[in-house]
């Protein structure tokens, strides 16, 4: 038996079919998001469960409802709507939610995910309806082992933990990140088959410095400054430790910390809990991956390029260090894979020496690199960049919009023939420059992806097909092969790992077609595929725990990894013996 929580265990019969063994009856069963069947509830559990009369007398079927609950969803007036829609219906019943959400995933996860979230975070206080997952902070940290024994969840797997202090390109948001950690949590389940029934969503709220926040009477979250310096990892040491007393086989995703701690956080925890940045390490895996694949669309190498990536915050040091490290897997020497790329933050280049911060340090810039340069000032501006390094792929991680004008972009694609050109700052208002002029100003050159969603494009009688590049590509696969492995870290070689995974999938199956990052439907095989190649590597570097998977093979692997994820569907329900 799995007692999964104080309301239901997941069990199996004598002939090994599963079904649940629910401890409530009645009306309580309707109400809780877990074990509301509606009205697929069977005429025998209405009897043995205490629903008879308490349902629309018609038996109905999962996809009955979800083909209703999709009428009710397209009849929603905006994108803030369609939002409330499915978390109202996530509240009500997670097998519902999960069926119509991997149904229609390309069509919902803009609204689950980027680019909506971003608003549903700014409105979190208003839109507020239904708790989910917990808070941590500074007036409850004293209680923190009673709040994890409290939740109503026993085998906590996965864990997105937030602190709100740098979300998405909209910065400082207070409580309502949490609502990212939801929209996180809601992919894992839906694009990896982690059981939502292991997740937890946590915001650790810190206070904020918006001052809208502060002087809002209705904003939820504490009305204070931010904690900082010793205070401020003090709690979040706390929590760390307390996660690992509850539930030592949990895994945490740090998710939209600012760039000042981002790294503190990620170093000073990744050896006492396994877990990971989707900002830095997540950003920059799939964009590696695309970038492969946009190498070999045009016949070249990665090493034959010179890369500039613009934002020196996470994201963008992030992505730098993982194109750093395929850089040096494809055979250069860390040295030159530095000296082929160019990180630049507001003031320009990022110089070791010069201009650079301790994280920043890794992926900067050798000052003798630039030394017979004409430069107007003590470092190279962005222009200056573009006009003497050469560069063939440009890379956006600022969260300026239009940063990337048409002087800079049609000065950039003289250097090659097919420009590498992502602008990927989300929501989609934050984009450095938008597909379309990308495509014009290139006169239908450039290789694009973006971080949000955006239509393909029509130029000169051709459809240029616009990549998104999407960390949920990778994070669910990295996370869900943590779990599957009982992985004390998640190490490096992990995560670029899943870069490879990601690109080698889309050359098998979409390079031919002109795409370098799959379609979102393919989310799923997607993330079998990753799951089974970071779970390889944790188990060959002794990451993982589990040594029974050791001697399987590739195939082997992605078998177990497919009889793990959870499915939306209903199992039958059996009253317990000692049922409330």
């Amino acid at each position: 038996m799995a007692r999964l929580s104080p309301y239901f265990a997941y069990k199996r019969d004598g002939q090994g079919k599963a079904y649940l063994e629910v401890y409530l009856r009645g009306s309580a069963l309707l109400r809780l998001a877990a074990t509301n069947k509606g009205t697929a509830f069977t005429e025998r559990e209405r009897r043995e469960l205490g629903l008879e009369g308490m349902l629309p007398p018609q038996v109905g079927t999962l996809s009955q409802q979800v083909a209703r609950l999709y009428r009710g969803y397209c009849r929603q007036t905006d994108d803030i709507a369609k939002y409330q829609y499915l978390r109202a219906m996530q509240e009500r019943s997670e097998v519902r939610f999960y069926a119509m959400l991997q149904q229609h995933l390309e069509e919902m996860m803009p609204i689950v995910y980027t680019p909506t979230v971003g608003k549903a975070v700014q409105q979190y206080s208003d839109l507020y309806q239904a708790p989910r997952g917990i808070t941590v902070s500074s007036k409850n940290i004293d209680h923190i082992d009673q709040i994890l024994v409290d939740y109503p969840l026993y085998d906590v797997r996965m864990i997105v933990a937030t602190d709100s202090s740098a979300i998405l390109g909209i910065g400082d948001q207070g409580h309502g990140g949490l609502a990212i950690c939801i929209g996180k949590l809601a992919l894992y389940t839906a694009g990896a088959g982690v059981s939502p029934f292991h997740t937890m969503p946590v915001n650790i709220d810190v206070g904020t410095d918006r001052g809208e926040l502060l002087e809002d009477p209705d904003y939820l979250g504490i009305h204070e400054p931010r904690l900082r310096g010793d205070a401020y990892f003090e709690l979040v040491d706390r929590f760390v430790e307390a996660v690992g007393r509850r539930w030592p086989k949990a895994i945490i995703q740090w998710e939209d910390f600012a760039k000042d701690v981002a790294f503190k956080v990620l170093e000073r925890y990744k050896d006492r809990i396994a877990s990971f940045n989707d900002d830095i390490q997540g950003t920059g895996a799939v964009t590696l991956a695309g970038l492969i694949a946009a190498c070999k669309l045009k016949g070249e190498s990665l090493t034959a390029q010179t890369i500039v990536v613009v934002g020196a915050g996470a994201g963008g040091v992030g992505v730098a260090k993982a194109i750093q490290e395929g850089l040096v897997h494809e055979g250069l020497s860390r040295a030159q894979a530095r000296r082929q790329m160019f990180v630049m933050d507001a003031a320009g280049l990022v110089v070791e020496g010069v201009s650079a911060h301790g994280y920043q340090l890794p992926v900067s810039q050798f000052p003798e690199t630039y030394a017979d340069w004409s430069i107007s000032g003590e470092i190279p501006s962005l222009w200056e960049v573009i006009e003497q390094a050469g560069p063939t792929v440009l890379l956006g991680l600022t969260g300026v919009s239009g940063l990337f004008s048409e002087p800079i972009v049609r000065h950039m694609a003289q250097n090659t023939p097919r420009p590498i050109i992502f602008p990927l700052s989300n929501p989609t208002s934050n984009c450095e420059a938008i597909p379309l002029d990308l495509v014009a100003w290139t006169e239908g050159r450039a290789i694009v992806a973006t971080g949000s969603p955006f239509e393909d494009v029509e130029y000169a009688g051709q459809r240029h097909l616009v990549g998104q590049g999407n960390n949920a590509f990778v994070f669910p696969g990295i996370g869900f092969a943590a779990i599957l492995g009982r992985c004390r870290r998640i190490s490096d070689a992990m995560i670029i790992e899943s870069a490879f995974a990601l690109a080698e999938y889309t050359e098998q199956h979409y390079l031919a077609r002109g795409r370098i990052f799959p379609p979102i439907n393919d989310l799923r095989e997607v993330s079998v595929n990753v799951a089974s190649r970071v779970l390889a590597v944790a188990l060959r570097e002794g990451s993982a725990r589990r040594t029974d998977l050791a001697d399987e093979d590739l195939a082997g692997l992605s078998a177990f990894v497919r009889s793990r994820m959870w499915r939306p569907e209903y199992l039958p329900y059996v009253l317990a013996e000692d049922a409330l």
